[in-house]
């Protein structure tokens, strides 16, 4: 007689019956090199750019017409399985971690770049296209599409509309959503469905600037027309250093409140500098507590008159050390460090968290002096570079996944820091998106009758919750278990989502 089967071998064992199905469903509609479900095949898509949490999708399907697309989404529907889009995977808020009872659908074969109109400054773009690889297309009419988020030489515009991405340069040239006009995709249902349109507004209710920024919850896209800008005759860069944070954070709302919008408006923080530096020696000031690197571009007259008032600003401001580009080559060398802090910040530590929370520009310092604080109370390194201009704070937390204690508290260390944003007045999210790294900080910014908002308008677009489910709104039952590990003076930190 058969012992009976465990509670996890019953679960191994509807997994792979219900794997089989799915497979067998698909195979109508998909190539056979379009559908992988072996294990070795599916690991790399475990998970995103926030490493730590990872998740085995039950199958991976990578279409490459729309018509595989819909007929993916219709099958998945019938059978109400979940469905995750996959753009390059370099999300950093594991928008883009599978389901475990689901089909992750990459879309990286949706890489043609379909029409450039220069006469009308638009691109016309798969979803699987890098965002840098539009400016290459455009540079030619001496265009380019401005939103260049640091990992733009990977990742995807379907991947920036879901995340509403933006970059160093979104002071002056706005993000994502400033720079799309028309988006579109299928429905859960498999349905085609458009947001936006050709021309600058679209009748109707203003639904493109609800599915940017959406993270894969509302719709599947396949397709986008972006704006196109012109390069700029000239771009020069300063790099400020001061003493001291306040110094450097009273800098930044000083400028703008200068009344100028500078094309880039970035600030550093000393363990970031040296980070960097050791990385791609771009002549960062070691000495200085924050640095900040301020650009202006346009015509010559324009520039020159830009950088000569944000010199006088800064100097008024403390900074104790003043460069400025002299060639496009020296602007790209300052740039350089910048563009590079992840991947700097890698070669220090076996792992590290990216926070990306906003707060008002006036509290710069203050959200620096109390990130230093926790650094103490955790027990962990930190790093920090900003999209000062905005206040957009993209934290760094340095620790080995290897150690279960210092994930723990790499964990709690985030967590504080979004809460801290808040409490300032500010916003857990940025340009990052929630995915499943921010749940319980929505908990914080957001009532149970807010949430429930944005639930209404989830299931206005997928009633049945196919699409990237379990991710970005807290459920009511989340917020209230979060609730109660605050008040017993803990943070709940994740239970749910499988680790390393």
């Amino acid at each position: 007689m058969n012992a009976p089967l465990t509670p996890t071998q019953q679960d191994s064992l509807q997994k792979t019956e219900r794997q089989s199905q799915v497979v067998r469903a698909l195979q109508a509609h998909l190539p056979a090199h379009a559908l992988i479900w072996h294990d070795e095949d599916t690991t790399p898509y475990e998970c995103d750019g926030l490493t730590a949490y990872r998740a085995r999708p039950l199958v991976v399907t990578l279409p490459e017409t729309e018509a595989q697309v819909a007929a993916v989404l219709k099958t998945c529907h019938q059978l109400g399985v979940p469905v995750v889009a996959r753009g390059a995977g370099t999300g950093l808020s594991g928008g883009a971690m599978p389901h475990t009872m689901g089909v992750t659908m990459s879309l990286a074969k949706f890489n043609r770049i379909l029409k450039i109109d220069p006469v009308g400054r638009t691109a016309v773009v798969q979803c699987g296209v890098r965002n840098l690889a539009i400016s290459e297309a455009a540079a030619p009419f001496n265009l380019y599409y401005a939103p260049d988020p640091s990992s733009q030489i990977a990742c995807t515009i379907g991947g920036n509309v879901a995340e509403n991405s933006g970059g160093v340069h979104c002071l002056k040239y706005g993000l994502t959503l400033h720079n799309v006009l028309r988006v579109r995709g299928f429905t859960a249902e498999g349905e085609p469905v458009e947001f936006g349109g050709d021309a600058l507004d679209a009748p109707g209710l203003d639904l493109l600037a609800l599915v940017i920024g959406s993270e894969g919850m509302l719709a599947v896209t396949t397709e986008v027309t972006v704006k196109l800008v012109p390069k700029p005759q000239l771009a020069r860069c300063i790099m400020a250093s001061f003493d001291d944070v306040r110094k450097a954070g009273d800098a930044v709302a000083a400028v703008i409140a200068a009344g100028i919008i500078p094309a880039g408006l970035e600030m550093m923080d000393k363990p970031m500098t040296a980070a960097v530096e050791d990385f791609v020696r771009a002549g960062y000031d070691l000495d200085a507590a924050a640095i900040l690197l301020c650009e202006s571009d346009g015509t010559p007259e324009e520039v020159e008159e830009e950088i000569g008032r944000m010199t006088a600003v800064l100097r008024g401001c403390g900074a104790t050390a003043i460069a400025c580009s002299n060639s496009e080559e020296e602007r790209m060398k300052f740039w350089s460090g910048r563009k590079n802090a992840f991947p700097a910040s890698g070669r220090i530590s076996p792992d590290y968290m990216c926070l990306d929370s906003t707060i008002p520009r006036k509290r710069l310092a203050d959200i620096l002096l109390a990130i230093q604080e926790m650094e103490k109370k955790y027990n962990l390194r930190c790093c920090n570079v900003f999209h000062a201009g905005d206040g957009n704070l993209h934290p760094l937390v340095l620790f080995d996944a290897n150690d279960p204690d210092e994930l723990h508290r790499c964990e709690l260390f985030g967590a504080d820091i979004l809460e801290t944003s808040v409490a300032m007045g500010g916003t857990v999210s940025g340009e990052h998106g929630v995915g499943v790294e921010k749940l319980n900080s929505m908990c914080v910014q957001f009532t149970a009758a807010e949430n429930e908002q944005m639930f209404g308008v989830k299931r206005a677009f997928d009633p049945e919750g196919m699409l990237n489910p379990g991710k970005v709104i807290p459920t009511l039952q989340r917020c209230a278990e979060y609730g109660k590990q605050v008040v017993r003076g803990g943070k709940l930190s994740h239970p749910d989502l499988p680790r390393f």
